[in-house]
């Protein structure tokens, strides 16, 4: 284990955001806190070049904000950025600093378009580095200060070689002739754009074994959601800390009437009923006094409509399964890395007549049309 250096002031970080920006590569991972706090935040960054290992610590120096300096490295085109598995860490950059990004290389995105059975960071960098890297501090709280030794080190080690973990995978990624299709992976990752996350109403309904459940106890689930989600932002923890998703479901179906009841319910505790029970209880009287109606088609809000396909579109649609089915294991690809489902049906329904067409459609993405464009038109020229 290579030694790291922190960075808890903001004169530290200064100078470094400074040197940073004079390197060609440098790898990136955060630790934030969304196991333990229903308000997540960025608690860590740590930072490797070639020649250190840096662990940045905002909450030292009064919170994100003060990661700013770090601003001008994460978007300049000079320096390479290597991350691994990217988008959660640039969500929350984005989101925490309104950063922008340019010239990223993702290890994870790499390791799918390779075909890896296994593309978490400790599997990969076994595979070409033989490298065993800690997995002990992966639930740690990172918003509890001190940090430990023990997460200390971890933190660094998920950095330390990921330098050299790009430089393989790169190799690699050129002997697949598959090095253009990831470049605009991470050019797409780099523009996206979330929506700023509100509280989903219908969440209750994604909750597993929800929609099995008659329309009163439907509509108690509901009122228990809404429940626990005000208690988790009372007491800043996340939901499903404050009481499972089976439990929720157990309660929606028995639908207790005193306490007593609730406490018979598996993954209800002591705690909880003093806490909350009588809330719970209410929500389950209110739930009952009004049958669920039907079940809304569209749960997301910000996902596009699903197009309904006729039955010759439902044809081209198992032809282009069968097709993805017989590439992807040449490829030696997961099928939903070649072609998710999603672009497989914009196609059925487009009927794109060749290359060119093909590229048009807004759910395929570039490389496959180029790749694979007229294999895919002429698989379906007589559908």
């Amino acid at each position: 284990m290579a030694d790291y250096q922190r960075i808890e002031t903001q004169p530290e970080l200064e100078a470094l955001a400074k040197d940073l920006e004079k390197q060609k590569v440098v790898a990136v991972d955060t630790e934030a806190d969304s196991f333990y706090h229903y308000y997540d935040k960025t608690c860590l960054v740590q930072i490797a070049t070639r020649k250190g290992i840096y662990l940045i610590d905002p909450l030292a120096m009064g919170g994100v904000e003060s990661l700013m300096p770090l601003g001008p490295m994460f978007a300049s085109p000079d320096v390479r950025k290597i991350f691994h598995a990217a988008e959660y860490d640039i969500f929350v950059l984005k989101r925490d600093c309104q950063f922008s990004f340019a010239n990223l290389f993702d290890t994870m995105i790499s390791a799918q378009l390779l075909g890896y059975p296994a593309i978490g960071l400790a599997a990969i960098a076994e595979r070409h580095l033989g490298l065993k890297l800690p997995k002990d501090e992966q639930r740690s709280d990172w918003s509890i200060r001190p940090l430990r030794d023990s997460q200390l080190k971890y933190a660094a080690s998920d950095v330390e070689s990921l330098i050299q973990l790009c430089e393989e995978m790169e190799k690699a990624l050129k002997k697949n002739k598959r090095r253009e299709w990831a470049q605009e992976e991470f050019e797409a990752l780099t523009l996206r754009e979330w929506p700023e996350r509100n509280f989903d109403k219908l969440g209750y309904l994604k909750i597993k074994g929800a929609r099995t459940l008659e329309p009163f106890c439907l509509s108690v689930l509901r009122e228990l959601f809404l429940v626990r989600d005000r208690r988790a932002r009372e007491i800043d923890r996340p939901a499903f800390k404050v009481l499972a998703n089976r439990a929720l479901l157990e309660i929606a179906e028995r639908q207790p009437k005193t306490e007593g009841e609730l406490a018979a319910i598996k993954g209800v505790t002591d705690l909880i009923v003093r806490r909350m029970g009588r809330d719970v209880l209410d929500a389950v009287e209110r739930g009952t006094k009004k049958k669920h109606g039907p079940i809304p088609k569209k749960l997301n809000e910000n996902a596009p409509p699903r197009r309904r396909m006729d039955r010759a579109a439902e044809r081209r649609m198992a032809v282009l399964k069968k097709w993805r089915a017989e590439r992807a294991k040449e490829l030696e690809l997961d099928p939903g890395v070649l072609c998710p489902n999603a672009t497989l049906e914009a196609v059925a329904c487009d009927v794109p007549k060749n290359a060119s067409e093909i590229a048009e459609i807004p759910a395929v993405k570039g490389w496959f049309a180029r790749e694979f464009g007229d294999e895919v038109t002429a698989a379906i020229a007589d559908e």
